[in-house]
């Protein structure tokens, strides 16, 4: 069914009535016959280009506002073989440190006159290659990736692989031939945390990790490991947990720990959310913070500050590691630099130390 309009009095000009479907798109060659201009002057007109006079730039301008022309972008990039869009995968847009990530990326990306499409895994490999799959598909020209808990392969990146499109990792990564990586010294941040705890008196200090599948948990437990042997103190498979690193992980652990009989001094946990938790529901229990049991967590989240006493953590720059993976996919695209085989950016790290973990007092 054809829906009949008049077109508006404009510029002293008739416009013929005109039918078309309600649905369809104005063009430049509506515009274009309702002015008795030809469509390339149109076309350029509505991109400002200084070869058509001012006067009718404006009143093609008007007309394609007044009839709801809208340009097609999308079409008109992909003649040009780019659409100036970045693809970015995260395993929970819900974490804090995730979200100063987006923004630095987002900044550079503006500036640079790059949009992101942005979109979660939720910790799934399935949901990941899914969304892989549509950023392919809607022919992003970069893509930008911290893998899920789950990805143990990257056989779902293969087409950006094949086609030579750029893809960097961040914070969790994989190394590949084809692929830069963003990253901490994971390995060094969580042995100073663990090292801090040794120095304050602990020794029977228990590491929560998550799938050592992922760099960024393989690395932590084996900073852990080291500044224990450090020490001298053999690790015990016993204090040695892997966990999805939940806030429900951090509950699973204490009730764990409350079952174990001895107790852990101190707990390690490669992030702060399960950190947290497990300190909420063994203070529930009776348990005192640093007294009976020490902590110290990663990625100085906010509750980190907030919770009493203060979580002890290892703080890094989000926003800067997503200043760094943009810019570097950017200077990828536009020719600037050229990626190199295992190439890995490592940004600075610091331990924030707070009450959580305050010196062992010696029993009298």
């Amino acid at each position: 069914m054809h829906k009949k309009y008049f077109l508006p009095r404009l510029y002293g000009v008739d416009y013929l009535r005109t039918t078309m479907p309600e649905y369809r798109e104005i063009t430049i060659y509506d515009i274009a016959r309702e002015l008795a201009i030809s469509p390339a002057t149109v076309s350029r007109a509505l991109n400002n280009h200084p070869a058509v006079k001012k006067a009718t730039r404006k009143k093609i301008q008007d007309l394609a506002r007044q009839l709801g022309y809208r340009s097609n972008t999308f079409a008109s990039n992909l003649r040009k073989k780019n659409t100036h869009t970045i693809g970015v995968i995260v395993p929970r847009l819900s974490s804090y440190f995730m979200s100063t990530v987006i923004a630095g990326m987002e900044q550079v990306a503006r500036a640079e006159g790059y949009n992101l499409i942005i979109s979660q895994s939720s910790e799934s490999m399935i949901k990941e290659a899914d969304n892989v799959d549509t950023m392919f598909n809607s022919r992003v020209d970069g893509l930008l990736v911290s893998l899920s808990y789950e990805t143990d392969t990257l056989a779902h990146f293969e087409p950006f692989f094949k086609k030579g499109i750029p893809l960097i990792f961040f914070d969790r990564i994989r190394e590949h031939k084809q692929c830069m990586g963003i990253v901490i010294d994971n390995q060094k941040a969580a042995y100073d945390a663990t090292k801090h705890l040794l120095d304050n008196g602990y020794r029977r200090i228990m590491h929560i990790g998550g799938n050592p599948i992922s760099h960024v948990y393989a690395e932590r437990v084996k900073g852990y490991k080291k500044a224990l042997g450090d020490y001298k103190i053999p690790v015990d498979p016993k204090l040695v947990l892997t966990r999805n690193m939940s806030e429900q992980a951090g509950v699973d652990a204490a009730e764990h720990i409350l079952k174990m009989k001895p107790r852990p001094d101190a707990v390690f946990s490669a992030n702060d959310a399960c950190a947290i938790y497990c300190m909420l529901t063994l203070k529930k229990a009776g348990l005192r913070i640093p007294e009976d049991i020490a902590f110290a967590g990663f990625n100085n989240d906010p509750m980190s500050k907030v919770v009493e006493p203060g979580l002890t953590t290892i703080d890094y720059p989000g926003y800067a590691m997503g200043e760094a993976a943009a810019t570097q996919l950017i200077n990828q695209l536009t020719g600037i630099s050229v990626m190199q085989a295992t190439n890995i950016i490592i940004l600075r790290s610091e331990l924030i130390i707070r009450g959580s973990s305050a010196k062992k007092k010696r029993k009298s």
